[in-house]
Formats: C-alpha cells, structure tokens, sequence
C-alpha cells in the first residue's frame, strides 16, 4: 500500500523528534529563556513510536530520520533506533544530531543499525560557533564527525546554515573542510520557523548568493555542476564540483519553493503528526494512542491525516511566517 495524500505526492519519508532536549542553543532554533524542559510523560514511549512507525511502514513508509533537540540525549534511542531497524519495510534509519555526543555513541549506533548522519556545523570558527550555539565548542563537533566517518556512517552529511553577516564569509572554508574530509556539504537558507526562526531572518542570504559564493572559492577549472537525482530523500538540490566530485547541496526553503516534491511527514516529540513544518496542522497521536485506539483505527487515523498535508508551505507570505512550529521539537 502506498501513502498518498490529495496532491498526489508519495510520502515515504518520516522525521521522528525523540527529545526537545538539546545541549546547544543555536540562536536561530531557541530564544534566549527557552528552557525547554518537557516531563517524560509528555513524550511518545519508545513502544508508542515502534508501534506507529510499524504502522507507517505497513502504509510504504521506507525511511526514518531521528531528529531532536538533541536525540541522543535521550535514554536509550539505541534501543529504538535497533528496534527500527528490524521493522520490515524500513530500509534506511539515519539521525541529525550535533555531533557533541557522537565521539561517544558513533560505534554503537552503527552497530544498531543506524546507517547514515546528518550534522550540523555552521561555523569552523571556534569564537563564531560559540556566539550562533550561546556557548558551544565546535571541537567537540569536529571529532563527532571523525567519529561518525571511522565508524562507518555513510555518507555523513554536514548542515549549514548560511547566515548573512554571522558566517557566510566561511562558504569557501567550508567546502575545502568538506572536500578534505570527504563529506556531503548543504547549505541551507534560515526559515522563519517559531519566534527564534523570525528573529534569524534578518540573516536570510537566499540560495543564488550562497552558490555564487561557493562558485568563487573554487579553483581554475572547477565548475558547480547540477546532479540529476539526488544524495538521499530530502530537499536538498545537489551539484559536484570538479576535479574532486564533493557533493553540494543546497535547501532553498524560502527562496525556491521545493514542496511540490515534498515526500515526508513529521512526529513531534510531544506526540503530535506535524503535515508540514511551514503551517500549524497536526493531528494528536498521543491522546489516539492513550485511549486505546487499535491498530486498525490508527492506521484509518494516519491515512486521514495525510490527506490534510497542506500543498506547500507559507513562508513567502509574510502574515504566515512563523505560524508553523517551532524547530527545536521536530528537528527540521
């Protein structure tokens, strides 16, 4: 069976928050008093996520992504991303972290199952780093990757979040970090997604200046090249770059519209079914789960609520910014 929602798109992608905990505060994700303290029962049990990802599977979802917060700040993830990785139809389990907790976690989450990482780095700078995460120290982050590369997580993708005046002088060395390290570089636009998302804005360097940008710091002879397909299921628009071939991608949320190819849903950490990260529809799995739905009911309950995937998102209208969600509880 496939999941099919009103606009004809195939949703075989599902991003799984498992925390809103997170030990950076990225000025671009929280605000400064967001505390972000959530009590355990708030969250979806590990055997509450099983079950319904079990369920999406049977419906053709292939692929999962943890995301946070921070997921491995939460007890046990191993154990779900193991249980994950058993379910029949699921092909790929992969996570976004920070990297902070991967120079300790890398081997056993390999040998869980997980396949691939995406992490976020947006400054190689030690003193920029620390001023966009309020206190983080991008070391850490650098032997995370070289942790998640050893122990053979692949491909291991790097975010960054190009912000106009914070760290977009750094484009150039971040590609030569990438191509170094043989890595997956994206770039990504700020989206005002929550009040933090609103106030980054201001930052907002749109995807034409961030290519162009790439474009000058290569070599005589190196030319961005647009890749037919893609490097994984997201939204990402990939190029290499010769001699080397280091992939680039870019997401251009608010600058190019990508959701008519949009394959995924979302589940919050508090146990809602988010539609779309750019507008406030969502249906509670929790309360479905608590009061004793079956398997049957949750299965009509999900088929449902992807008929209500809006067809894109509102980020280009200015009295619709920000009403989506906020970021730190879906993990982007």
């Amino acid at each position: 069976m496939a999941l099919i929602d009103s606009f004809g798109r195939k949703i075989t992608y599902l991003r799984v928050s498992v925390t809103d905990r997170c030990n950076l505060k990225c000025f671009y994700c929280r605000v400064g008093d967001d505390r972000m303290v959530v009590e355990s029962q708030e969250l979806l049990t590990f055997e509450e996520l099983t079950r319904v990802i079990r369920i999406f599977s049977e419906l053709g979802i292939e692929k999962i992504r943890i995301t946070g917060g921070e997921p491995l700040l939460r007890k046990n993830v191993m154990t779900l991303i193991r249980d994950l990785a058993k379910l029949p139809g699921i092909s790929e389990v992969s996570l976004s972290t920070n990297a902070l907790l991967l120079e300790r976690f890398a081997h056993d989450l390999a040998h869980a199952g997980l396949r691939r990482v995406n992490i976020s780095l947006d400054s190689l700078k030690p003193e920029t780093f620390a001023r966009i995460t309020r206190g983080g120290q991008v070391d850490g982050v650098l032997r995370g990757i070289k942790a998640a590369v050893t122990a053979g997580l692949h491909p291991v993708k790097v975010n960054m979040v190009v912000m106009r005046g914070v760290n977009d002088d750094e484009i150039p060395d971040m590609v030569a970090f990438a191509r170094d390290h043989g890595l997956i570089l994206r770039f990504i636009e700020t989206m005002p997604i929550g009040e933090a998302g609103l106030q980054a804005d201001v930052n907002h360097m749109p995807a034409a200046e961030i290519l162009a940008k790439v474009q000058s710091s290569l070599g005589r002879g190196e030319e961005l090249v647009a890749e037919s397909g893609g490097v994984g299921n997201g939204p990402a628009n990939y190029f290499g770059h010769l001699p080397s071939g280091t992939a680039i991608g870019i997401i251009s949320a608010k600058s190019r519209n990508f959701c008519a190819s949009c394959n995924r849903m979302r589940i919050s950490s508090r146990g809602a079914l988010v539609f779309c990260l750019g507008s406030s529809g969502q249906t509670d799995l929790k309360g479905s789960l608590r009061s004793g739905i079956s398997d049957a009911e949750l299965r009509a309950l999900i088929v449902r609520s992807v008929q209500l995937k809006p067809s894109g998102h509102m980020f280009q209208n200015e009295e619709q910014e920000g009403l989506g969600h906020w970021m730190s509880r879906l993990g982007g």
